[in-house]
């Protein structure tokens, strides 16, 4: 159980700190071609397409990289 509390405090980390890099480097996050904008007369909608897209590529080269070191 403790090995899994501290892989999940090191994910914790690793997402914080990509977070922190993307905020403080300015990078287009939420702001990508293909993420959908609409908005009208008093109400608008936003689906972050291609944001989701990458961020979840990412997040699974991470995960495995970490599951392909835990099996070691």
């Amino acid at each position: 159980m403790g090995k899994w509390i501290l892989i999940f405090g090191v994910v914790l980390i690793a997402v914080g700190g990509a977070i922190w890099l993307v905020e403080h480097f300015g990078l287009p996050l939420g702001r990508l071609p293909g993420d959908v904008r609409l908005r009208g007369e008093g109400w608008s909608f936003y689906f972050p397409v291609t944001t989701s897209i990458l961020v979840s590529v990412v997040l699974t080269v991470l995960l495995n990289l970490v599951f392909l070191f835990l099996r070691r």
